[in-house]
């Protein structure tokens, strides 16, 4: 093997090295929100939730928003996962999303949403109250 070609290998090795350690740094973490919201045309919400990562409970409040058809008001319990996390601060940020849904009564809601940072959040869980939407809108999470 010439000399070019051992070098062309050896930054293949390291390459990949580095590529597998930057996604075993990426965690998982479990996320329990409670997320009130209601509104006319404007739709507006905020709540709680806990993320837990390494056995350790790190609360944090939600605020969101949304425009576009929205009437009435719902309490949705979401629970699910947070993916790629590089440490608890790394969930703060605004999470988007775009969709269409709607409750009555009580039904089942889920939604995929990410931020900057890369964290995507996988939630879901029943939704409660009389709500219709067709909105775009997005999520703020801050650690308290």
């Amino acid at each position: 093997m010439g000399k070019i070609a051992r070098r062309t290998v050896l930054v293949m090795l390291l390459t990949g090295l580095a590529a597998f350690s930057t996604a075993a740094r990426a965690e998982t973490g479990h996320v329990a929100v409670i997320f009130t919201k209601g509104g006319l045309i404007v739709g507006v919400g905020g709540g709680e939730g806990v993320l837990t990562l390494r056995g350790k409970h790190y609360p944090f409040t939600v605020s969101g928003m949304s425009v576009g058809f929205t009437i009435g008001a719902s309490t949705t319990k979401l629970v699910g996962r947070a993916i790629n996390l590089r440490g608890p601060g790394s969930i703060e940020g605004s999470y988007g999303a775009a969709g269409a849904g709607g409750a009555l009564a009580a039904g089942a809601g889920g939604v995929q949403l990410q931020n900057a940072n890369g964290v995507i959040l996988q939630l879901s869980g029943p939704k409660v109250g009389a709500e219709l939407s067709a909105a775009v809108g997005g999520v703020t999470i801050r650690l308290k």
